[in-house]
């Protein structure tokens, strides 16, 4: 289904690829935003076995969807929208966001102009309550950097915005909760790892794409507002513990993918200092079952790196680090 105002005519060139989880609350405010982009949009929801409605509310809005019988996870959710969606830049919004109108078409026209961009990151607000002020609002996200150890980190997260908000340039990566993807990249490299289920996989896409000759953008002009992990912190049984898990799983993983050999001693002394954080936090259980469950991957995650260097380069993923 093409979700466009009346004026606009031609082909969609973007495919939006919505997952779903108890998104109710969420889901109008989004879903009105993307009809009041100025251009055609492919669009496709993805539901992981809501059970608060959400399904019924995609078939009343009209919104063509795919529905699991279970949490399948962000992964899978945006793997199979993009399988299923046609239009060559494929772009995966998080239920809790909502678009600036124009920011669409701002994306697809700073990919369209660099055939080397593997993607483009919006500015992402952070949402707090029903105030809607771009010049005033804090990040959330201006693009994806990696630390020293190989953490992916949003830039600027929390921050007011400065004048570096507001300049376009080359990033690491860009952030899964909203960002335009060449469909290119995405089928070559197998989309996002379905065995991340959520968190991480952002980050471990875009490490791929950069050792595969990839590169990335920050788009300032394009804007976007994120509550961020709503219907995570809504419906997952203990969600901070699972974030825990998960988070701890995944990074080891990506971190093995491409991470150089003499980064070990920084690595362990920074989980360490994890492992001592979650203890005061009350997560030590969740985040220690996490890393063991991470190192249980690893032998996979060295399988990975040698066809990783084989098919390409990771010192560009590499020369990212602590930037």
């Amino acid at each position: 289904m093409c979700v466009r105002l009346p004026r606009v005519s031609g082909e969609p060139k973007v495919a939006v690829v919505i997952p779903t989880w108890n998104s109710v609350p969420l889901l109008p405010r989004l879903l009105d935003s993307i009809a009041a982009q100025e251009e055609p949009i492919e669009l496709l929801a993805v539901d992981n076995g809501s059970e608060d409605g959400t399904v019924e509310l995609l078939a009343q809005r009209g919104i063509p969807h795919l529905t699991l019988d279970e949490n399948r996870g962000f992964a899978v959710a945006v793997d199979l929208g993009a399988e299923r969606t046609a239009a060559p830049f494929v772009m995966p919004l998080n239920a809790d966001t909502e678009l600036e109108p124009g920011s669409v078409a701002t994306l697809r026209a700073a990919l369209e102009g660099d055939p080397g961009l593997g993607g483009v990151a919006p500015r992402i607000l952070q949402l707090e309550g029903e105030e809607r002020d771009v010049r005033a609002a804090r990040l959330y996200s201006a693009g994806q950097a990696l630390t020293r150890e190989g953490r992916g980190i949003e830039i600027g997260a929390g921050k007011r915005q400065g004048p570096e908000a507001l300049a376009g340039r080359e990033v690491f990566g860009v952030c899964g909760a909203a960002c335009l993807l060449r469909r290119e990249l995405f089928t070559d490299l197998g989309g996002y790892d379905c065995g991340f289920f959520s968190f991480y996989e952002d980050v471990d896409l875009n490490v791929r794409a950069r050792i595969a000759g990839w590169r990335f953008a920050y788009v300032p002009e394009a804007v976007v507002w994120h509550l961020g992990n709503a219907s995570w912190m809504a419906a997952a049984p203990r969600p901070g513990a699972w974030n825990a898990r998960l988070v701890a799983r995944n990074r080891i993983v990506t971190q093995a993918r491409f991470m150089p050999l003499a980064a070990l001693p920084r690595i362990l002394a920074v989980e360490a200092g994890a492992l001592f954080r979650a203890a005061r936090q009350g997560r030590l259980r969740a985040t220690l079952r996490g890393k063991l469950e991470g190192l249980a991957r690893l032998p996979a995650a060295l399988r990975d790196r040698r066809r990783l260097v084989a098919s390409g380069a990771l010192e560009r993923a590499q020369r990212w680090l602590g930037r």
